[in-house]
C-alpha cells in the first residue's frame, strides 16, 4: 500500500495477472494494472452487506488526483445509501455497439489503445480501424447490445462482409478522395480480429464478462505471394526512365526506387525524414515504424540516392511535397498513371517489398538476416546493435541494392559498378570493419591490414 501519486501510476509495471496497489490515505481507493499494461482507477465499498467494485476509469483520462476526488465523491453517495457499482452495471447492460465503438475510438484517439508491443495505434491504424468500425461493425451490429451479443452474431457479421453485404462508395474528407469499400475473406477476418479486441476492452472496462468474438474460425485471408522477376525488373526500370521524360513524376520515381532498394514500407519511405538518415552508418534509423524504432541496413546504391536528394534539399523530408515542409503525398496517384496498363499493372508497393525479400532468399542470406533487412518484428535492429551490422548486414544490403539497381538500369548483375568497382566496395568494408572494431584511435598499418 502507498499513496496513489503520478509517479507510482507511471511507474507501475504490468505481471501475468491483474493486480490492485491499494491507496493507504483513502480507503477502499486504488489502481488496477491489467496484464494488458492498462491501468484503471477503482474503488472498494460495501454496499447492503456486500463488498462492490466501482470502476472510475482509464489512467490517462483520469489522473490519480482527479480520480481520489471522484472516489471521495462516490464513497459519499454510498454513505447516503446510494450503490454506484449496481447503477453502472445497469448502464452497462443497455450499452449497445454502437456507444461501445464510440468509447473505443475516444479512447484510440486519446492513446489509450495499445497495438503491438504495448504501444499506442498510429494514425493511419487509426483511420482505418476507424473506417471498418464504421462501414462494417456498426451497420451490422451495431444496434445490438453488448451483452445479449453471440458468437453466431459474430458469425453472420463475419459472412456478411465476405459476401460484400457492406459493399460501398462513398467520399473522403480529403479533396476528390473516395473511399471504395468491397468487402471479402481479408476484410472479414481483420473486422473479426478488431471487433474481438473492442469486446476485450469491453471487458476491462467491465461491460461484459466474455468475448463471443474468440474461437471464431475466420476465414483464411490471400497469401501474396506476387514477386517480380528479373525481366520484369528490367521492365520497372524502362518504366522509371520513361516517367522521368515528365519532370512532375521525379518525386514518385525516387520513392518507387527506394522501395524496391531497400524492401522498405511505402508509408516509411513516403514519411522519411533526414533526421532518420545515416549515411555514414550506411543505415535509416525510422523513429516510428510499424513495429516502433528500428534500425534498417542499406545499400549503395541507397546511400547514394540519398546523397544526390540531399544536395538540393532544405526540408525535413528526403521526399518532400510542394509548398509547406511536410511529405510528399502524391504517389497513389502517380503510382497509378505510371504503372496503369503496362505489364505491371498488378505490382503495388508491397509487391516491391516482397520482391525485394525473395531476391535476398535467392542470393542465399538467412531468413533472420532478410527479417533484420525488411524491419520485420522477429529480426528487428536496435539502435544499440548497429556496430555489429556493419560486416554482415550492410554488405548484405549492399548486394541486394547493387543486384536489383543493375537490374533496373538494365544490366547484368555481373556488370554492375557495384559488383565491378571493387575498390569502392573494398574500402566500404574497410570502413565498416574498422567501425565495427571501434577504430577511432587505429594506426595506420593497422587500418591497412584491416582493409586488406
Amino acid at each position: 500500500m502507498a499513496k496513489l501519486t503520478k509517479r507510482l501510476v507511471d511507474a507501475a509495471e504490468s505481471r501475468e495477472k491483474d493486480y490492485v496497489i491499494w491507496d493507504d490515505e483513502l480507503p477502499g481507493f486504488g489502481l488496477r494494472v491489467f496484464a494488458s499494461g492498462k491501468r484503471s482507477y477503482v474503488l472498494q465499498y460495501r454496499a447492503l452487506g456486500r463488498s462492490r467494485r466501482f470502476t472510475i476509469g482509464l489512467h490517462g483520462v483520469w489522473t490519480a488526483e482527479s480520480a481520489r476526488q471522484e472516489a471521495k465523491v462516490q464513497l459519499g453517495r454510498v454513505a447516503q445509501g446510494d450503490n454506484p457499482a449496481e447503477e453502472r452495471q445497469l448502464d452497462h447492460k443497455a450499452i449497445t455497439v454502437r456507444e461501445l465503438c464510440t468509447l473505443y475510438v475516444n479512447d484510440m484517439n486519446a492513446g489509450l489503445i495499445r497495438g503491438k508491443g504495448g504501444r499506442s495505434k498510429k494514425s493511419h491504424t487509426i483511420a482505418t480501424d476507424t473506417g471498418r468500425i464504421n462501414r462494417h461493425i456498426i451497420p451490422l451490429v451495431g444496434t445490438r447490445r453488448v451483452k445479449d451479443l453471440t458468437k453466431a452474431d459474430v458469425i453472420k457479421m463475419m459472412n456478411d462482409v465476405i459476401v460484400g453485404k457492406t459493399r460501398m462508395s462513398e467520399k473522403t474528407g480529403k479533396l476528390r478522395g473516395k473511399a471504395i469499400v468491397r468487402g471479402g475473406a481479408g476484410t472479414a477476418a481483420r473486422t473479426v480480429s478488431l471487433l474481438g479486441g473492442i469486446l476485450t476492452y469491453a471487458i476491462e472496462s467491465g461491460i461484459i464478462s466474455n468475448n463471443p468474438a474468440h474461437g471464431v474460425r475466420k476465414p483464411k485471408d490471400a497469401v501474396r505471394t506476387r514477386r517480380l522477376t528479373e525481366a520484369e525488373y528490367r521492365t520497372l526500370g524502362d518504366m522509371l526512365r520513361k516517367a522521368q521524360e515528365d519532370d512532375k513524376f521525379a518525386p514518385s520515381i525516387d520513392i518507387i526506387r527506394l522501395i524496391a532498394l531497400t524492401g522498405c514500407r511505402r508509408s516509411e519511405i513516403v514519411g522519411l525524414q533526414w533526421a532518420e538518415v545515416d549515411a555514414e552508418g550506411s543505415c535509416l534509423r525510422l523513429i516510428a515504424s510499424k513495429e516502433g524504432m528500428s534500425v534498417r541496413p542499406v545499400g549503395l546504391p541507397v546511400v547514394e540516392l540519398m546523397e544526390e536528394r540531399r544536395e538540393t534539399s532544405t526540408g525535413t523530408y528526403v521526399i518532400p511535397g510542394y509548398g509547406e515542409d511536410n511529405a510528399f503525398g502524391g504517389l497513389p496517384r502517380h503510382w497509378e498513371q505510371i504503372f496503369k496498363g503496362s505489364p505491371l499493372s498488378d505490382v503495388t508497393p508491397h509487391v516491391l517489398r516482397h520482391s525485394f525479400a525473395s531476391l535476398a532468399n535467392d542470393l542465399g542470406f538467412t531468413e533472420m538476416t532478410i527479417a533484420a533487412l525488411v524491419g520485420h518484428a522477429k529480426g528487428s535492429v536496435t539502435s544499440n546493435y548497429i556496430h555489429t551490422l556493419d560486416t554482415a548486414l550492410i554488405m548484405a544490403a549492399d548486394t541486394i541494392a547493387g543486384y536489383i539497381a543493375g537490374l533496373l538500369d538494365g544490366k547484368e548483375f555481373k556488370q554492375t559498378a557495384y559488383a565491378l568497382d571493387r575498390d569502392s566496395r573494398k574500402a566500404a568494408l574497410a570502413r565498416f570493419l574498422l567501425k565495427a572494431a571501434g577504430d577511432d584511435e587505429a594506426e595506420g598499418e593497422e587500418k591497412q591490414q584491416l582493409a586488406a
